[in-house]
C-alpha cells in the first residue's frame, strides 16, 4: 500500500517536473546560439521576459501539483527565486558563448517575467478556488 502510494506520487512528480526540464533545457539550447533569431519588433528584455514568464508557470505548476491550484505566498517566492536563479546561471552560460555576453538587464527582465508568469498562476488559483454562483 505504501509502495504504491510512492510509486503514484514519484510519477506524479515527474509528470509535473518533466516540462520545467525540457523548457529549461530549451532556454539552453538557445543561449547557445550566438544570435537568437526575434521578430524586428520583439527586444531581447522582451523575450527574456515573455520566456521567463512562461518558465515560471511551469515551476509554479509543479510546485503546486497541477493548474489551478491556489498558490501559498512561500510557493510564489519559491517558484520567483527558482526562475530567476535559472535567469542569472543562463546569464553566466551566455558568458562563454562566442559572441554572447551577459548582461544584468537581462536578469531584471528574467526576474520580471518569473514575477508575472507566478502572479498569473496565483490569480488562476484564486478564481478556480472560489464557488461558482448561477446568478
Amino acid at each position: 500500500m505504501v509502495e504504491r502510494r510512492l510509486r503514484k506520487a514519484s510519477n506524479t512528480n515527474f509528470r509535473l517536473w518533466l516540462p520545467v526540464a525540457l523548457y529549461v533545457a530549451l532556454i539552453f539550447y538557445l543561449s547557445s546560439f550566438s544570435a537568437v533569431p526575434l521578430p524586428a519588433d520583439v527586444s531581447d528584455k522582451t523575450a527574456h521576459g515573455f520566456g521567463y514568464s512562461g518558465l515560471a508557470v511551469l515551476v509554479t505548476r509543479a510546485m503546486v501539483k497541477g493548474l489551478p491550484a491556489p498558490v501559498s505566498g512561500v510557493q510564489a517566492v519559491g517558484a520567483i527565486v527558482v526562475t530567476a536563479m535559472y535567469g542569472v546561471t543562463d546569464e553566466w552560460h551566455q558568458r562563454y558563448v562566442p559572441g554572447r555576453s551577459s548582461d544584468v538587464h537581462d536578469v531584471y527582465a528574467d526576474a520580471i517575467g518569473a514575477m508575472i508568469g507566478t502572479s498569473a498562476c496565483w490569480a488562476w488559483g484564486l478564481s478556480a478556488s472560489r464557488p461558482r454562483t448561477n446568478a
